[in-house]
């Protein structure tokens, strides 16, 4: 019987927590998934319970949220670092992209494998896995003595963070029962994921004019040590009753087309989208996806389930996280340009204007869960999007005057309060009332979403700034035609999730 789950972030399970004294549940159970029933929007629910998190739960949360803070602080700490890197290792200007795209490629496009690997043998064992090559790949990174060593400590990272991201949010997704206890953790590592990021960009700086761009790499090498050996003692193990076969032909479409779509929207954030080589894969990357798809409908163990795909929540709050990751994204990129460039800050005062933005997101994610819990999942990520959008359109008004400073800073920095409350929703969207045993593949659907959104956005709308002739023109197409997909994607989402008439029900 199908339910449907739009809602159910603000539904709490009762009666089954057998085995657990703390109240968490785990997918190596042998009871059946709980289905939550139905939960309508309702302007007064009841009061959330069990809200409370033991200290076991606290420190497996710790453990989970530290690893994937340690992803997102890896994909924005070397940026600032590249000039200075490239002088070292004797990389040209164009060279320095692969700095970025040998971790995005296998980051992104090994994701969904990862996450079905870790479902069929262990989510425990491939976390341990990923973490320890983490902290390999930073080490070998650290000491690079040339492009070629440096880009393979990278690219062993972007495959080490394809292991973590989804094993990470499948394990906490099954420790976390589905309501009040999973909504405060899927905050807390949302907050994390969204402040990494930012935090990545002020240390990136830091780092790199006090101690060299090596100790970047270093920082994250000490990030793996300290959560390695934390890891074994916490984490249970996870993964679906039965083991079925694992989809090779579903692995090899997939990955092969998410391999080549992101080096096609990498490289084309480099060079256009003239390029041969550029229109070349991303061709490919589409057939190898639409050859994905057919696969998948006679596979006999899918690495995807279509009829989950299908599923409302699946679909539309997917549409919604890669949104707002790759329209946040972009914003980024060109303020990054516009105050630097036309205002003429220092790369330390940027990164101040990008630490406020931090500090308000992390503010933003202790109440976003509350917000959840009165409003539900669907209202929230709807509001939040359009909140998105509508301060980012107040970015048009910047100029070259000194008062954008103010400007700019205020918001950027709702801005991000809203996009950290689309982040935590639309995870919650995803993986509301999917059962256990395919929590790794809810959790590879929502991380996907979140590597394909960060690696799209630029190249799709930044580009246009970086090739206009007067930069302050561009930065403001930019910002305007971002605010307008926002907007859109706010309806779009707002009627997909709409409730359906009484009486219907979710494939």
């Amino acid at each position: 019987m199908a339910i449907d789950t739009t809602e159910s972030t603000t539904a709490t399970t009762t009666g089954s927590t057998t085995g657990s004294t703390t109240g968490t549940i785990t997918a190596s159970a042998h009871t059946p998934p709980v289905h939550t029933p139905p939960v309508q929007d309702s302007p007064n629910p009841q009061p959330p319970l069990g809200t409370r998190l033991s200290t076991r739960d606290k420190l497996v949360l710790f453990v989970l949220c530290a690893a994937q803070f340690m992803v997102a602080l890896d994909f924005s700490v070397l940026n600032v670092a590249l000039p200075v890197l490239g002088k070292d290792l004797g990389m040209s200007p164009s060279a320095l992209q692969w700095a970025v795209t040998a971790f995005a490629l296998p980051s992104g496009g090994f994701l969904l494998l990862f996450g079905r690997i870790g479902d069929l043998y262990g989510r425990r064992k491939l976390f341990l896995a990923g973490l320890a090559l983490f902290g390999t790949a930073s080490l070998l990174a650290t000491f690079a003595w040339d492009p070629a060593s440096f880009l393979a400590g990278r690219a062993l990272q972007g495959l080490a963070a394809a292991t973590i991201v989804p094993t990470a949010m499948s394990l906490l997704t099954t420790t976390f029962p589905e309501g009040p206890a999973r909504d405060r953790a899927l905050g807390i590592a949302g907050t994390l994921l969204s402040l990494g990021f930012t935090v990545g960009m002020v240390a990136g700086g830091v780092l790199t004019d006090v101690l060299g761009w090596r100790s970047t790499m270093g920082l994250l090498t000490v990030f793996a040590l300290i959560v390695l050996p934390l890891a074994p003692g916490l984490l249970p193990e996870s993964r679906t009753p039965d083991r079925p076969r694992l989809d090779i032909p579903g692995a090899v479409t997939v990955t092969g087309g998410l391999l080549a779509l992101i080096y096609a929207l990498s490289t084309a954030a480099d060079r256009g989208f003239g390029g041969v080589d550029v229109i070349a894969t991303l061709v490919t990357g589409v057939l190898l996806l639409a050859a994905f798809g057919y696969v998948e409908s006679r596979a006999h163990s899918p690495l995807v389930s279509l009829p989950m795909l299908r599923r409302r929540t699946v679909a539309w709050g997917n549409l919604g996280g890669l949104v707002t990751f790759s329209m946040m994204s972009t914003v980024v990129f060109v303020m990054t340009l516009y105050l630097q460039e036309t205002l003429g800050l220092s790369a330390f005062e940027t990164g101040l204007i990008f630490g406020f933005q931090g500090a308000v997101s992390a503010l933003a994610g202790m109440y976003a869960p509350k917000v959840i819990g009165r409003f539900g999942a669907r209202r929230t990520l709807v509001g939040s999007l359009a909140g998105q959008g509508l301060f980012v359109a107040t970015l048009v008004l910047l100029n070259t005057h000194t008062w954008s400073v103010w400007l700019a800073t205020a918001a950027v920095g709702l801005a991000s309060m809203c996009h950290l409350g689309a982040i935590i929703s639309y995870g919650l969207t995803v993986t509301s009332g999917v059962p256990n045993e395919e929590q790794g593949l809810a959790t590879g659907l929502v991380t996907s979403t979140q590597q394909v959104g960060l690696t799209i956005g630029i190249p799709l709308l930044g580009v246009l700034a970086t090739t206009s002739d007067d930069l302050m023109t561009g930065v403001r197409t930019v910002l305007a035609l971002d605010t307008a997909i926002v907007l859109a994607a706010a309806v779009l989402i707002a009627v997909g999730l709409g409730r359906r008439r009484s009486g219907t029900a979710e494939a």
